[in-house]
Order: structure tokens, then C-alpha cells, then sequence
């Protein structure tokens, strides 16, 4: 593949002149709030009147959230781009930094047998949702300086494989393979966007498959979501109820779904239906209608984002929009496959869909980069 950098490509070059930003991309974003926010409520409220007597309990605490997404794309959307490379190294120090505190008692907040989540005073955030941003800007950043010797390996890769490597290896002690796994197919990505050398590429993915075999057959648990992914009703009642639960949902939904709020398997038998499952949620109460509808939009999101990334006005932009896009589709549909049993379950939401304060900021504050981009265009 031909590199995308050209001469003209230079990040801190002429500044370009502002255009509007794109108009679509916020417009599909605010499609999946509106959608996330009224399905949180009516996977969650029968939920949240079990466990905290308000069924509002998870709506309001959404609202909250998407009301400050809102103010952080707009405010990023206005943000210029460029200065995100001046504190590109900065990111990674501190990814690091609260990755490293996760393991330390006390500080790190475990749930569902995994520490991912950081409390700093009264705030508490999953941490992962911030070093994936900030690794994607380091990666833009660090291939747009080297661009000239990307089809060295020791030029181009050897940094910064190293600083995912040791990223990666923080969050597996969580554990969180899942996220390790999104993040490798990213950096990979933007290696061969970015014009590295293919047999360079496949000679890591050779690396890649045997460690993550490895790491899956030394886990109990990670090989019996492998096992219950092949054959989920060989142990109906343990392994494979999850995603046997998540099938009676599609299956429930036939065509147009039984309506909002008439769901069944969010009565205790879907596990986490208002994060990880809702897309099976919206399979039961909106159909196949429903669940096309998301999909069409992820579809038109990655669409507008690689059009963006396409036509940005320096490589750094192209770079960073296309990361920025591909983390977020990317998840979108790991999870919409794995709610679907076309993988093993990863345990990751979908993205402004899901439940979570971190995952929809940090992902409307990637919107907002995105948008700042499509105003430079080239």
C-alpha cells in the first residue's frame, strides 16, 4: 500500500483555512446517545428500583454524563488538533502513571473480578477508556515524525511497539484481554495506514496470535468463554447462559421488536443488559429493525470518519482520525459480535449505546477531535 504522506502533508505546515466541520458525524453521534439513553433506561430500571429503590437511578446518572459529552465535543470540535501532538509523550507518561496506580490496594476498584477502574477522591473512572485516545495520539504523532522511515522496522516500530507493549501488559494485569486486543489490532492498523511495510506487519501478527493463544489457555475463565463460544448449551445453566440469553433476545425480537420497555430478558437473566448486552435489548424490543438501525449508523460513522481522515490537511490528522474512528468501530461491532455469539463474549460496551461515564465522554471527546480535523481539510 502506497504511504498517505506527501509533501504537502506536514504537521505544523501551513495552517490551512477553517471550513464548518462535518455535519453528518455529530448528527449519527447524537442518533446513538438519543438511542443509548432511552434503552439504558428500560434495560435498567426494573435493575435500578431492585438495587437503589429509583428506577431513574442509571437515567439521571446518563443524562449527566451525556450532558458533559456534549460540552467536551463542542469544545474539542473548536480545539485545534495540531496541539494534540505538542503533548503526545505527556499522554503516555500518564496512561502509564494511572495504569501503574490500578495496582495499587486502595486505589483501584474492582468489579466483576477485574480492577480497571481508578477512584481519585470522589471520582472514579475506567482507565483503559483514556489510554486508548492517548496512545492513539502518541501513535499519530510518533508515525508522522518517522513518516520518512516507515519502511524501516527499527525506525518506525521498535518505540512504539515498546510503549504498547508495556501498556498491554498493565492491563492484562487487570485482567482485561479484551481491551489488550483492541488495542494491538489498532496500533496495527495505523502501522499499515500510515504505509509500513506489509511483511512487516504479518511478521508481528506471527507474534501477536501465539502470545494471545497462550495468554487464553493459562486463564480458566478466558478458555471457558472460548469453550462457551463453540458450544454454549453444553453447559447452559454456568458458561454458556450469558449468550444463550443474548440469542432468546434476537429471537424474541423478530422483525419490529415487542416494544420499548416490554423486554423479558432484562429481567435478570440478561447479564449487565444496560452495558455490555444492551445491543441484545434492543434486539428484543426493537427487532431487527432496531438492531439495523445501530448498525447503519456505525456504518455512516466509519464511513464520515475515514472520509475525514482522508481529506485532512496533514498527516498527523489523517493519522488521528482514522485511530480515533477505527477504536471506536472497532469496539462497536467486537461487541455487537460477541452479543451476537460470532465471537467469544470480550466483556466491552457499546460505545455511546452502553452504560458509562468514561466510555461516552472519552468517546464524544473523540467525535470532537474528529470534527476539529474535518475543518482543516486539505
Amino acid at each position: 500500500m502506497k504511504s498517505l504522506y506527501h509533501p504537502v502533508q506536514l504537521i505544523g505546515g501551513s495552517e490551512k483555512k477553517r471550513s464548518r466541520p462535518d455535519i453528518i458525524l455529530p448528527i449519527v453521534t447524537l442518533l446513538l446517545v438519543t438511542i443509548g439513553t432511552v434503552m439504558i433506561y428500560s434495560s435498567s430500571s426494573i435493575l435500578a428500583s431492585e438495587k437503589f429503590l429509583d428506577e431513574y437511578y442509571f437515567l439521571k446518572r446518563q443524562i449527566l454524563f451525556v450532558l458533559m459529552g456534549l460540552v467536551a465535543m463542542v469544545a474539542l470540535s473548536k480545539f485545534p488538533y495540531r496541539y494534540w501532538g505538542k503533548v503526545a509523550y505527556a499522554g503516555i507518561f500518564v496512561s502509564i502513571l494511572l495504569l501503574s496506580l490500578l495496582l495499587i490496594p486502595g486505589w483501584g476498584v474492582t468489579a466483576g473480578g477485574a480492577t480497571r477502574w481508578l477512584r481519585i477522591g470522589g471520582f472514579t473512572f475506567q482507565v483503559t477508556e483514556v489510554v486508548k485516545v492517548a496512545l492513539v495520539i502518541f501513535l499519530a504523532h510518533y508515525m508522522t515524525k518517522k513518516i520518512k522511515h516507515v519502511k524501516q522496522f527499527s525506525r518506525i516500530f521498535v518505540v512504539p511497539l515498546t510503549v504498547t507493549a508495556i501498556i498491554i501488559s498493565l492491563i492484562l494485569f487487570q485482567p482485561d484481554f479484551g481491551t489488550s486486543v483492541i488495542i494491538v489490532m489498532v496500533a496495527m492498523l495505523m502501522f499499515y495506514l500510515a504505509g509500513s511495510r506489509v511483511v512487516h506487519l504479518i511478521m508481528l501478527g506471527s507474534l501477536f496470535i501465539p502470545v494471545g493463544v497462550v495468554l487464553i489457555l493459562s486463564e480458566s475463565y478466558r478458555l471457558k468463554r472460548l469453550l462457551s463460544f463453540i458450544d454454549p448449551w453444553k453447559d447452559p445453566a454456568n458458561s454458556g447462559f450469558h449468550i444463550i440469553q443474548s440469542f432468546l433476545s434476537f429471537g424474541s425480537g423478530g422483525t419490529f421488536g415487542v416494544g420499548i420497555g416490554n423486554g423479558m430478558q432484562k429481567l435478570f437473566y440478561l447479564p449487565e443488559p444496560h452495558t455490555d448486552f444492551i445491543l441484545s435489548v434492543i434486539a428484543e424490543e426493537g427487532g431487527f429493525i432496531g438492531v439495523s438501525i445501530v448498525v447503519v449508523l456505525f456504518i455512516i460513522l466509519i464511513v464520515r470518519g475515514f472520509m475525514i481522515s482522508f481529506n485532512a490537511s496533514d498527516l498527523f490528522g489523517t493519522l488521528l482520525a482514522a485511530g480515533l474512528t477505527i477504536i471506536l468501530v472497532l469496539e462497536a461491532f467486537v461487541n455487537m459480535a460477541a452479543v451476537m455469539g460470532l465471537i467469544p463474549t470480550k466483556g466491552l460496551v457499546l460505545p455511546f449505546l452502553s452504560y458509562g461515564g468514561t466510555s461516552l465522554l472519552m468517546s464524544m471527546m473523540a467525535i470532537g477531535i474528529i470534527l476539529n480535523i474535518s475543518s482543516y481539510r486539505s
